[in-house]
Formats: C-alpha cells, structure tokens, sequence
C-alpha cells in the first residue's frame, strides 16, 4: 500500500468512526485502529486530530463536488439549462445515503473546530457560482440550493420530517425549478 494510499484508508476509516459512532468517539487511537495502521503511521500523515479532520472535510467536500460535476456531465449537452443545479440538487439528495461523506464532515467540524470548515465555505462559493452562471434564473437556482440544503440538514439532526409523500411533492418543485420553461 502507498504512502497516499493509506492516507486515504485512514481518512475514510475516520469518517465511517464518525458516522457509525459519533463525532466524540473519533479519537487518533481509534482511527488508526480501523485503519489497520500504528498510531505512529498515523502521526506520520495526521500529526494532530485538526489535520486528520480537516483532511476528512477535504476528502468529503472533494468528493461531492465530484459527484456533482459527473452528474452534469451526465446530461444530454453541457449548454441544458440548469443542469448543473439538477445535479447538485441530485448529489445532494444521493449524499444523505452515503455510508460517509458531507453530512459526516460538517458535523464533525463543528463539533471539533468550526475554523475547519473554510474548505467547505470555499466549495460553496465555487458551487454558488456555477449554480448562477447556469441557464436559468439565479434567484431560482439559489432558492433550489437553499432549499434543497436546507432539506438535508433537517433530515440529517431530525429536524421537521417531512412525511415521504411531501417530500418527494417538494423535490419535484425543486426539479421543475431547475428545468427552462
């Protein structure tokens, strides 16, 4: 195994620890444990739990903005309007079923240090951008983010369920909204 290899192995080893047990529980003995690694080989890629959190945040938020840009790639021409806010909205959705990943990292932040979220706050900004460079109206596109951000913050602390047949009526508005007509 290499060297940014069992980077990454601990990376996801810490998010699953945070996810499956909480954000307290993540401690660099049990990290390196679930990893399969000595805590000197830890120490060696994470020399204190921030620079293993803010790696975890990185790795998450890389992996978002990944599965965003696949899935607007995915449409049928780069020029379809709102095709990008279709794919965040998608991938947004997609990330509340993830075994790891945002969810896990934004808790974590700001249980642990909320100065480590400046990866996430520049990751935002970058998909602010593109939602209003998108083909269609800004104010929808943003209000589509918002919506469908804030969707999955209720659903991730239990906050207002919303009851199954709603929610699929309020991501079917959310969609319409990101389609030109």
């Amino acid at each position: 195994m290499n060297r940014n290899s069992k980077r990454v192995a601990i990376v996801l080893a810490a998010l699953r620890i945070a996810k499956k047990d909480g954000v307290e529980k993540l401690t660099l003995d049990a990290a390196a444990q679930a990893a399969g690694v000595s805590k000197g080989g830890l120490l060696h890629h994470f020399p204190n739990k921030d620079e293993l959190i803010k790696a975890m945040i990185e790795q998450a938020a890389d992996e978002f903005d990944a599965l965003v840009a696949a899935k607007a790639a995915g449409t049928e021409t780069a020029a379809d309007p709102g095709r990008w806010s279709r794919a965040y909205l998608e991938a947004t959705l997609e990330e509340n079923r993830q075994e790891t990943g945002l969810s896990t990292a934004l808790a974590l932040a700001l249980f642990a240090n909320p100065e480590l979220l400046a990866k996430l706050q520049s990751q935002y900004a970058g998909w602010q951008r593109h939602l209003e460079q998108d083909g269609i109206d800004p104010v929808d596109a943003t209000i589509v983010r918002l919506a469908v951000d804030g969707l999955w913050l209720a659903e991730l602390f239990g906050l207002g369920t919303l009851a199954p047949a709603l929610r699929q009526q309020v991501i079917g508005k959310l969609q319409s909204m990101t389609e030109q007509g």
